[in-house]
C-alpha cells in the first residue's frame, strides 16, 4: 500500500503561528533588555527570525503529525487486511481524517451487509439441504421397501412381484425427475445450458401442451383453453423446447392444485415495447400472500403436508423462473385464496 498524504495544513499553520508568536516575542524582549540593540536592526532580525521559525515549525509539525497519524492509520489498515476488504485495501492510505472516517464507515456498512447476506444464505443452504434430503429420502425408502419385501419371499408370487416392481419403478422415476431437474437448474445458474433461440408460434406450442396434458386434465374434469380465439400466429423468439417446458410446468401446477370441474386458460398480450406477455390463469385454490415471494425457491411447497402426494420433483417453478430469466424475461404471480392464480411471463416478440 502506498502512502498518499492528503494535506490539510490547518493544524500545522495554527501551531506554527503560535510557536512563532511566542518565539519572536520572547527573543525580542530578551534582545531589547539584555543586548540593547539598534531598533532598526532588531526589527529586521525579528522579521527574519519569525519567517525562519514559522517555516521550520510548520514543516516539522506537518511532517511529524502526518507520520504519527500514518503509522496508526496503517495499523488500522493492517488490522482489517485479513478480512479481504478489497475496497478499502486497494486504495492508497490517507491521513485525512474525514476521508478515513468515510472509508471506515463504508467498510463497516459493507461488512454488515455481507454478514447479513451470509446469514440468509446459510439459512437457505440448511433449508435446501433438508428439502433435498426429504425429497430423495421418500422415493428411496419406497423403492427399498418394495425390493426388501420381494427379497423376503414376495417375489415368488407373480401378482405381487409385478405390482411391487411397478411401484418401485415409479419411485425410481421420481428420483430421476429430481436429479434431472436439479441438473437443469445448476446448468441454468452457471450458464452452461445452451439455449437454441429461434422464431416460433407460441399459440401452436401452447396447443401442443394442451394436447399433451389432455388426459391429466380429464381426470379432474378441468378444461384447458385459450382466453380468446387466436386465428393468427403470435411469433416469439426463444428456445422452443424450454418455453414448452415452462408452459407444461405452469399448466401441470394449475391442474394439480385446480378445482374439480375447473378451468385453465392461457392468453397472450402483445406490448408496444416488443414483448409478448403469456398468461396462465386458473380458478383453483389460490395461494396465500405470504407464500408468493418464495414460490420459485427450490423444493418450496405451499402445502407442506399434502403437496408431495401429488408427485413432481418440487422444482418446477424454480426451473420456470430460471428459464424465463435466461430469456431476459420476467415472471409474475397474482393469486387470491379460493379464487385462483395467474402466472404471467414475458418473451421477445419476433419480427
Amino acid at each position: 500500500m502506498s502512502l498518499s498524504f492528503k494535506r490539510t495544513y490547518k493544524f500545522a499553520i495554527k501551531s506554527a503561528s503560535y510557536i512563532t508568536l511566542f518565539g519572536v516575542g520572547f527573543v525580542g524582549i530578551l534582545s531589547h533588555y539584555i543586548f540593547h540593540p539598534n531598533q532598526d536592526h532588531l526589527t529586521v532580525f525579528l522579521i527574519v527570525f519569525a519567517f525562519s521559525l514559522y517555516i521550520f515549525s510548520f514543516l516539522v509539525i506537518q511532517y511529524r503529525v502526518e507520520v504519527f497519524i500514518y503509522r496508526r492509520v496503517k495499523k488500522i489498515y493492517d488490522d482489517v487486511s485479513f478480512l479481504e476488504a478489497s475496497t478499502l485495501i486497494s486504495q492508497p492510505i490517507t491521513t485525512d481524517m474525514a476521508t478515513l472516517t468515510r472509508e471506515v464507515k463504508k467498510f463497516a456498512t459493507d461488512k454488515k451487509m455481507e454478514i447479513e447476506t451470509l446469514k440468509i444464505r446459510e439459512e437457505y443452504r440448511r433449508e435446501f439441504l433438508g428439502n433435498v434430503s426429504h425429497e430423495l429420502k421418500t422415493p428411496l425408502f419406497t423403492v427399498q421397501g418394495y425390493i426388501l419385501t420381494l427379497l423376503d419371499g414376495a417375489m415368488n408370487d407373480k401378482t405381487l412381484r409385478k405390482k411391487y416392481l411397478q411401484r418401485a419403478e415409479k419411485g425410481v422415476e421420481r428420483l430421476v425427475y429430481i436429479v434431472q431437474d436439479l441438473d437443469m437448474i445448476s446448468k441454468l445458474e452457471m450458464g452452461d445450458l445452451n439455449l437454441s433461440f429461434d422464431k416460433f408460434n407460441i399459440v401452436q406450442v401452447t396447443q401442443s401442451v394442451f394436447d399433451l396434458l389432455e388426459m391429466k386434465s380429464e381426470r379432474k374434469n378441468i378444461i384447458l383453453s385459450f382466453d380468446n380465439k387466436y386465428s393468427k400466429p403470435i411469433m416469439v423468439c426463444g428456445d422452443r423446447e424450454k418455453i414448452q417446458q415452462v408452459l407444461t410446468n405452469l399448466i401441470v401446477n394449475a391442474i394439480k392444485y385446480g378445482r374439480e370441474n375447473g378451468f385453465v386458460e392461457v392468453g397472450f398480450d402483445i406490448l408496444t415495447n416488443g414483448k409478448v406477455i403469456v398468461r396462465v390463469k386458473d380458478n383453483g385454490e389460490g395461494i396465500e400472500k405470504q407464500h408468493i415471494p418464495r414460490l420459485f425457491e427450490r423444493f418450496y411447497r405451499v402445502d407442506k403436508s399434502g403437496a408431495r402426494t401429488e408427485g413432481g420433483s418440487g422444482l418446477g417453478l424454480s426451473i420456470v423462473k430460471h428459464i424465463i430469466e435466461a430469456h431476459n424475461g420476467k415472471i409474475h404471480v397474482q393469486s387470491q385464496i379460493n379464487v385462483g392464480s395467474e402466472f404471467s411471463f414475458t418473451l421477445e416478440k419476433a419480427e
